[in-house]
């Protein structure tokens, strides 16, 4: 987030508050977001299981959602902020699989679903919690036999900075959809991500930073270091 006064960026919580103030910026036109298409990681890691149940951990406006639901999934999309879940429902109504999605508007830090999932997948959510403590509230979400897939932001190393205003706390990739620069906090690393997974519990699949190019009409490429890790749960612990 930009100190409106200063222009420089700010140390920000994830809350409700937050997330508000972006998607009414997004409906007024005057953020830096960009509609994209669904995370390729999720179409590289995900494609070629067998459709079942799915859970997106903070949908935003729903194209990972949407790419479940069209590949034969039931899918459960939580995310906090309102107009994020209506801009995303609008998307899935135009493209004929908004009954295939249950919208669930939930403060991901506290929701607890009512069933476990098949998948669980989230694409560079952050509440207001600790990132890793997300990662193992949506490990619970699983059910034995499915699948945990992560993506992230990697953490990036805060010696390689060349803005004398950012610190350990506020250095971190920036986001061109979101239009901001995310604190250090809500990155991780893949080694950080497996750690929190049992070995007895889970089996990982992929544990990766990767880096990849986005383009934006109207702006410059951009290039954005991701973590992706994906695990299977065992249908029985060792």
């Amino acid at each position: 987030m930009v100190d409106r006064q200063t222009g420089q960026g700010m140390e920000h919580e994830f809350d409700r508050a937050y997330w508000d103030e972006h998607w009414h910026q997004v409906r007024n036109g005057s953020g830096a977001h960009v509609e994209a298409p669904p995370n390729p990681h999720l179409v590289q890691e995900i494609g070629a299981l067998a459709p079942g149940t799915a859970l997106e951990a903070g949908c935003g406006e729903g194209a990972e959602a949407i790419w479940l639901a069209q590949a034969g999934w039931a899918v459960t999309a939580a995310d906090l902020a309102e107009e994020a879940l209506a801009r995303a429902s609008a998307r899935a109504t135009d493209r004929g699989v908004n009954g295939a999605i249950q919208w669930v508007r939930a403060d991901l830090s506290s929701w607890e679903p009512e069933e476990r999932f098949d998948l669980v997948t989230t694409h560079y959510a952050h509440p207001t919690m600790p990132q890793l403590d997300f990662y193992d509230r949506l490990c619970r979400w699983v059910t034995p036999g499915g699948t945990l897939l992560v993506v992230g932001h990697l953490q990036a190393d805060p010696t390689e900075t060349t803005d004398p205003t950012e610190t350990t706390e506020t250095t971190g990739q920036h986001d061109p959809q979101h239009g901001h620069r995310h604190p250090a906090r809500a990155s991780v690393t893949p080694e950080s991500v497996t750690a929190r997974l049992d070995p007895d519990t889970w089996d990982v699949v992929t544990a990766q930073a990767r880096t990849r190019v986005v383009e934006a009409s109207g702006s410059p490429p951009n290039t954005l270091h991701d973590v992706v890790v994906r695990a299977v749960r065992r249908h029985h612990v060792r």
